[in-house]
C-alpha cells in the first residue's frame, strides 16, 4: 500500500489570497511608497507647469497656474521649506500632546487595568459582548490592542469555561475591524482630523473646520453597533464553528520561541490595582467637572461671541488640550496609587516610552509632510480635485454612489497599505478636494474613510499584528496557518462592513450632524 499523498487541490479562495499576498508584498514600505510617490508629483508638477496648465476652482475669479517642482522656483521652495515641511505637518501638532498623556495612561498600566477589570466582571452570557465591547473601544491603546487584548480575551474565555480561541479570535477581529471608530475621542482622531485640516487650504469654501471630535457622533453611532455585532458573531458563529471543528480548548504546544504566553496573563486585578482604578475613576470624574463648571459659567472665555459652542468657539478649538487632560489626569493618579509614576522622572520616563512607540511614524511623517507641501504647493492637488469634481458630475456621480464608491476603494487599498495615516494622507489629499466641490464636508468624507479603513485589514497578510495573532493561535492549533485566520475573519468583515456602511447611510439621509459643528453637506 502506497504511503504516498496527494496534495489537496488548492481552491479559487486560496489562489486569490495567495495573489493578493504576492501583490502586496510588491509594494514597498510607507516611507518608500510616499518618497516615490513625491519624485512622481515633483515630475509631473514639472512637465504641466511647461505645458501652461492651469486651473481655476469653481466660486474663485483666480486661475491658478501650476508650479513645477524642478525649477528655480521650486528647488528653492524645498531648500527653504524642508523643515517647515515636516514641523508643520499637522498632525504632528495634534497627535504628539495627546500620544503623551495616552502614554501615561498606557504605561502606568491603568489602561490595560480597566479592560482586565472590564472583562474579567462580565457573566459567562455576556462575555462574547464584553468582548465585542473591549475590541472596539481599544483603539485608545492605539497599535498595542492587538497585542493585548487578544490573549485577554482568550483568558477570560477560559476562565469562564468557553473557547478561549474564539475569545483570542473574536477580540482581534473586533480590535482591527472596528479599529477606526470609539465612543471615546483618541489619537486617531486627531491624527485623521490633522490630515484632512492640511488639505483643505487650497478650498475656496473648505467648510468647518475638521478636530478630534468632528466625527464624534458618527464614531458613538457606529461603535455601538459594531459593539453589539462583534458580540452576536462570537457568539452565534465563530465559538459554534470552533467548536464543530474540533479545535483543542487547551494550549497544544510549549512556549519555545520566547512569547509570552496567554496563561501568564491574568485577568484578576490585585488589591493595589483596583485601588488605582477606583483613584483613576474618581480623579476622571473630578476633572469632566471642572472643565464642565469652566465651560458653563457664563462668560466663559470659552464660549464664542455669541456666548455659545457651536459651529466654532475655544472650547471645541482646545479639544487636544482637554484628550490630553482627561487621559493624563486619571493616569498620573493611577501611576501614583500602584507606584508606576511616583515621580516626575516617572512621568517622563512613561512619556519617553510612548513617543518611542511611536518614532515609526515621526520618521513616516517627514515624507509625509514634504509629499502633502508638495502637492498643494504645486496646484496638483487642486488640478485634480476639479478634473474629478467636474468627471463625477459629468457621470452623474454627485450622490451617494460616488461615496459609495470612494469607501470600496478605501477597503481595497486597505489590504495593501495598512497604515491608517498613510492610506488618508494619500486619498485625503485627492477626495477631500474632489467631494468638497460638489458640496461635501470635508468631515463627512473623512467619515467615510473610516468605513474602509477598518473592515479589511484583518484579512490581510500584510497586517503585521496577524502574524502576532497566528503566533498566539498555534498554541492550540500548531498547523493553523494564514488561511485558518481569514476564514475566521471573514465574517467580521463582511459584517462590520455591510453594518458601517448603513450607519453612514443613516446620516446621509438624514444630513445628521457627524460631530460637533460638522454635518454631510457645504452650506450653498
Amino acid at each position: 500500500m502506497s504511503t504516498a499523498t496527494t496534495a489537496p487541490r488548492r481552491g479559487w479562495g486560496s489562489r486569490l489570497l495567495d495573489g493578493v499576498e504576492r501583490v502586496g508584498n510588491r509594494l514597498p514600505e510607507p516611507f518608500t511608497l510616499f518618497l516615490a510617490l513625491f519624485v512622481i508629483v515633483a515630475v509631473a508638477s514639472t512637465a504641466m507647469a511647461w505645458a501652461g496648465v492651469t486651473v481655476q476652482i469653481p466660486g474663485s475669479d483666480e486661475v491658478t497656474e501650476i508650479r513645477g517642482f524642478f525649477t528655480g522656483e521650486g528647488l528653492v521652495w524645498l531648500t527653504e521649506n524642508l523643515g517647515a515641511n515636516y514641523v508643520g505637518f499637522p498632525p504632528l501638532v495634534t497627535v504628539l500632546p495627546i500620544l503623551l498623556a495616552v502614554g501615561v495612561a498606557e504605561k502606568s498600566g491603568m489602561l490595560a487595568a480597566a479592560i482586565r477589570r472590564l472583562i474579567g466582571s462580565a457573566p459567562r452570557w455576556a462575555l462574547p459582548y464584553a468582548v465585542g465591547v473591549v475590541g472596539v473601544l481599544g483603539s485608545v491603546l492605539s497599535d498595542a490592542s492587538f497585542v493585548v487584548i487578544p490573549p485577554l480575551t482568550a483568558l477570560a474565555f477560559k476562565a469562564a469555561g468557553r473557547h478561549p480561541v474564539a475569545g483570542l479570535i473574536g477580540g482581534f477581529a473586533a480590535t482591527g475591524a472596528g479599529y477606526s471608530t470609539n465612543i471615546l475621542v483618541t489619537s486617531l482622531d486627531a491624527l485623521f482630523a490633522g490630515i484632512t485640516q492640511s488639505v483643505v487650504g487650497v478650498l475656496p469654501d473648505p467648510g468647518a473646520p475638521v478636530n478630534p471630535v468632528s466625527n464624534w457622533f458618527f464614531n458613538i453611532a457606529a461603535a455601538l453597533i459594531l459593539m453589539a455585532l462583534a458580540g452576536l458573531l462570537i457568539d452565534k458563529v465563530l465559538e459554534p464553528r470552533l467548536t464543530r471543528q474540533g479545535v483543542p480548548q487547551s494550549e497544544q504546544a510549549d512556549d519555545e520561541d520566547g512569547t509570552p504566553s496567554s496563561e501568564a496573563v491574568t485577568a484578576e486585578l490585585t488589591a493595589v490595582e483596583r485601588r488605582g482604578l477606583l483613584w483613576a475613576a474618581v480623579a476622571f470624574v473630578l476633572t469632566v467637572v471642572a472643565v464642565v463648571a469652566a465651560v458653563a459659567v457664563p462668560g466663559s472665555p470659552w464660549r464664542n461671541e455669541e456666548g455659545g459652542f457651536l459651529p466654532s468657539s475655544p472650547l471645541l478649538s482646545s479639544i487636544v488640550f482637554l484628550v490630553f487632560l482627561l487621559f493624563l489626569v486619571p493616569g498620573l493618579v493611577y501611576g501614583w496609587v500602584v507606584g508606576t509614576a511616583r515621580s516626575v522622572a516617572d512621568v517622563t520616563t512613561l512619556m519617553g516610552r510612548a513617543i518611542r512607540d511611536m518614532i515609526p511614524f515621526l520618521v513616516l511623517a517627514f515624507v509625509l509632510g514634504q509629499f502633502i507641501a508638495l502637492f498643494n504647493w504645486s496646484g496638483i492637488g487642486s488640478w485634480i480635485a476639479v478634473t474629478g469634481a467636474e468627471g463625477l458630475e459629468a457621470a452623474g456621480l454627485t450622490g451617494f454612489l460616488a461615496i459609495l464608491l470612494f469607501v470600496m476603494l478605501a477597503s481595497s487599498l486597505n489590504l495593501f497599505i495598512i497604515s491608517g495615516s498613510a492610506l488618508w494622507t494619500l486619498m485625503a489629499a485627492v477626495f477631500v478636494p474632489m467631494f468638497a466641490l460638489i458640496g461635501y464636508e470635508p468631515a463627512f468624507i473623512q467619515a467615510a474613510f473610516r468605513v474602509g479603513d477598518s473592515a479589511t485589514q484583518i484579512l490581510t497578510p500584510l497586517n503585521p499584528y496577524i502574524i502576532v495573532l497566528l503566533t498566539m493561535l498555534r498554541k492550540y492549533e500548531p498547523r493553523a496557518g494564514l488561511g485558518t485566520i481569514i476564514a475566521r475573519m471573514l465574517p467580521f468583515t463582511v459584517v462590520f462592513w455591510v453594518a458601517w456602511v448603513a450607519v453612514l447611510s443613516v446620516f446621509f439621509a438624514f444630513d445628521l450632524p457627524l460631530g460637533p459643528g460638522n454635518g454631510i453637506f457645504l452650506d450653498q
